[in-house]
């Protein structure tokens, strides 16, 4: 928008600049008829504009008044979905945390400190997690009676409707009281799962460990390595949130309800689930793996090519470049010996399609080389989705209790029968009212 400046009154001097009403409303963020409000308080200043259609007014007076009461954005377009949040700002081909860039907290703080920055704006250094017993001994009794075949994120819902019937405050949504329980539920869900096949199972030293580390032994049975639970903590903290991804719209219609904090996680647990969504590193780990086993990338990417599929793991509507999320992940891999042969890997899967179309790698790529070079399951990058985004799901539930209930209320665009029409009746049975 351009500011309009008076011209010069034959003193030497620019009047002040004036705003029509639509662009002072624009410059606040809010309808043109709260403009007038503003005025009728005594909070602007009018003045007719010539010729008697409207009113202007003084830019520096809106700025000030912007300045006090905090900018917010222009009202979104007819039909935008857009919410105010001051949790995560995708710009630039980057994120940012509260403000912060996140791949620069992701690489100088564990996940527990990222998620505390998220749910408070304070930075709480030597932060932990604890799961409080009652909580964790009915998360992990649900979780052991389903079936063996059950998927990690079957069993992550569970544990979080189990941990929700321990908890007889859930239904208080104060903000201690949610925090608190986003605090005890993260790593309750982590101790609700089995070990890994053929693992140990936890050992002592895990127990005051930090997440990543008691997370470790849940995903694969091979001892930890300094430098790959290091990565893990990265991708948990890379991962906590990333603006208003369709598991996070999930949690936060369910906050705008008022649901309990279990319940909203539950909400963003069903989405992730979706191939499209959590569940879309699980095929980058398959194809890496191919890779790997056949020795080059030409051969798979000529195999997806052929069979109309897309590539997994490359390309974000978000980001121009390389997703930031890769970026950091991958450069914490690469302090991983073990990981040398999966991350060339996913290089050579990036410069193969490159021949066909330009896509940079997204982060299901760059959580395949964590999963594929550690001996993890293929659904180990769901699982770490997953955990990671519980915190993102709360910060979000959080700041929604803030907002008017029920906000949420789209009007459906009918396109069925125009009513009046005929009672519907059932073939060949008698109606229900009928006589005996």
């Amino acid at each position: 928008m351009t500011d309009r400046a008076a011209p010069d009154d034959g003193s030497g001097t620019t009047a002040p600049r004036r705003l029509s009403t639509r662009e002072t409303a624009e410059r606040l963020g809010v309808k043109p008829e709260t403009v007038y409000a503003y005025v009728s308080r005594g909070q602007l200043n009018s003045t007719r504009a010539p010729g008697g259609r409207g009113s202007t007014f003084d830019a520096a007076e809106v700025d000030a008044l912007v300045r006090r009461t905090g900018r917010r954005e222009p009202p979104p377009a007819p039909g935008d979905l857009v919410f105010r949040t001051g949790i995560t700002l995708i710009e630039g081909d980057r994120y940012y945390f509260r403000g912060v860039d996140a791949t620069e907290l992701a690489r100088e703080y564990a996940y527990e400190e990222v998620a505390e920055w998220l749910w408070t704006g304070e930075l709480r250094p030597g932060s932990r997690l604890t799961a409080p017993g009652e909580a964790l001994a009915a998360a992990r009794g649900a979780v052991d009676a389903l079936p063996a075949h059950s998927s990690p994120t079957d069993r992550l819902r569970v544990a979080v409707i189990a941990a929700a019937s321990a908890d007889p405050f859930r239904f208080d949504l104060s903000r201690e009281t949610v925090l608190a329980a986003a605090r005890g539920l993260v790593p309750t869900l982590v101790g609700a799962l089995p070990p890994a096949a053929g693992g140990a199972g936890e050992r002592p030293e895990e127990r005051d460990a930090g997440l990543a580390r008691q997370l470790w032994s849940k995903l694969t049975a091979r001892p930890a390595d300094a430098p790959f639970v290091t990565a893990l903590d990265g991708a948990l903290a890379l991962l906590i949130d990333h603006d208003l991804a369709a598991s996070t719209l999930a949690a936060r219609v369910a906050a705008s309800a008022h649901a309990h904090p279990y319940a909203v996680v539950s909400a963003g647990l069903g989405v992730l689930e979706g191939p499209l969504h959590g569940a879309a590193s699980g095929s980058a780990h398959r194809m890496l793996a191919e890779v790997l086993e056949r020795g080059s990338a030409v051969p798979v990417v000529a195999d997806h090519l052929r069979a109309g599929r897309r590539i997994p793991g490359l390309g974000h509507r978000l980001y121009r470049t390389e997703d930031p999320r890769a970026q950091a992940l991958f450069a914490l891999l690469a302090n991983v010996p073990q990981a040398a042969g999966a991350l060339a890997a996913a290089h050579d899967v990036v410069a193969t399609t490159a021949r066909h179309a330009p896509l940079p790698a997204n982060v299901d790529l760059a959580l395949a080389v964590l999963s594929v070079s550690s001996g993890m399951a293929a659904e180990a990058g769901e699982t770490v989705f997953a955990v990671s985004r519980t915190a993102g799901w709360i910060a979000h539930a959080l700041e929604e209790y803030g907002e008017r209930p029920l906000r949420m209320r789209p009007s459906g665009q009918y396109c069925g029968p125009r009513p009046p029409q005929p009672l519907p009746a059932a073939a060949d049975a008698p109606s229900r009212r009928s006589a005996p």
